[in-house]
């Protein structure tokens, strides 16, 4: 025969978990709300001292570290698709810190380089914000850094499905 104390024992379960994911839910908005907000406080910094923003001083950073590099390696390089590269580099090549060509061995690839300009701000400018999230990032094991990347790709789903 169930007693009101078997009752509540069945149920404090059931109510535990649902306030643990709701607090886990809480640390989650928590913790991507301080994300967007390093990455923006970086973009802002480095805005403020060398005059382009983040994701241009990431994709110079990149650059930096070969002397020639294709549009295809430069968006593999920044983890960003080459579409969105392709704008980056059109405002970079305007600010006179990139050099933009036809390639030596392939006239049909874009050959990328810095300018004597773009290096010069490279040694002035603030650590991005990409950088530090990547510096973080590879303070994680393997598997952590996969499990996060599915559970965030499945996340950015679920609210890509939500909005259509």
């Amino acid at each position: 025969m169930k007693t009101s104390s078997d009752t509540a024992v069945s149920v404090r379960p059931a109510i535990s978990n649902h306030v643990e994911r709701g607090d886990d839910v809480g640390v989650i908005l928590d913790s991507l709300r301080s994300i967007v907000r390093e990455l923006r406080i970086a973009s802002r910094e480095a805005e403020q001292r060398v005059g382009i923003h983040g994701a241009q001083l990431h994709a110079l950073r990149q650059l930096a570290d070969s002397p020639t590099m294709s549009l295809t390696e430069l968006a593999d390089r920044t983890h960003t698709d080459i579409s969105s590269v392709s704008v980056v580099v059109s405002r970079l090549v305007e600010q006179g810190l990139v050099t933009r060509k036809s390639a030596d061995d392939d006239r049909r690839r874009l050959s990328l380089t810095l300018t004597a300009r773009g290096r010069g701000l490279i040694r002035r400018a603030p650590e991005t914000g990409a950088s530090r999230l990547l510096r973080a990032a590879a303070h994680l094991s393997d598997r952590e850094v996969h499990t996060l990347a599915g559970t965030l790709t499945k996340l950015v789903d679920g609210m890509e499905r939500g909005s259509a």
